[in-house]
Formats: C-alpha cells, sequence, structure tokens
C-alpha cells in the first residue's frame, strides 16, 4: 500500500529514494542479489536476497530482521 502524501512530498521521498539506492553500497547489494538469482532462479523466486545471513527469505521476514525489528539492524553487518 502506497503512502498518501502530497505531490511535493512524493517528489521530496522519491529523490530521498534514489539518492540512497545510488549509493556505493546498495548498488554493491543489489548486483550481488541479481548475481545470486541468476546463478539460482528457482531460490529466488519471491524472495529477498539477505546479505546478513547470506541466504532467500520471503520479504516479509527479510525487512522485518527475522522478527527482531529494524532498531537494532544498521552498520556493517553484511557480508556482499
Amino acid at each position: 500500500m502506497s503512502q498518501k502524501l502530497s505531490p511535493q512530498a512524493r517528489r521530496d521521498k522519491a529523490a530521498r529514494d534514489k539518492a540512497y539506492a545510488m549509493t556505493p553500497d546498495r548498488r554493491k547489494k543489489k548486483a550481488h542479489a541479481q548475481r545470486e538469482a541468476r546463478a539460482n532462479p528457482d531460490a529466488a523466486k519471491g524472495k529477498d536476497y539477505d546479505h546478513k545471513d547470506g541466504r532467500w527469505e520471503s520479504p516479509a521476514q527479510n525487512r522485518g530482521n527475522d522478527g527482531e525489528g529494524t532498531k537494532k539492524e544498521g552498520g556493517k553487518n553484511y557480508k556482499i
């Protein structure tokens, strides 16, 4: 479900999201996930690659930090 934002807020958020997505760290993670998906498309179907655990997980599990919430998550605790 998309957020209900004003047109100006929507443009500002799109710019922030784009800037974050283009950081060197995010680009490395995206490229790595794409390589892993090409290597094993059946395992990747409908899943997100968890760079911390090094495996495919459901999007809900991956984005929720395996039920731990996202407060503890952050920093450089990822394998690429």
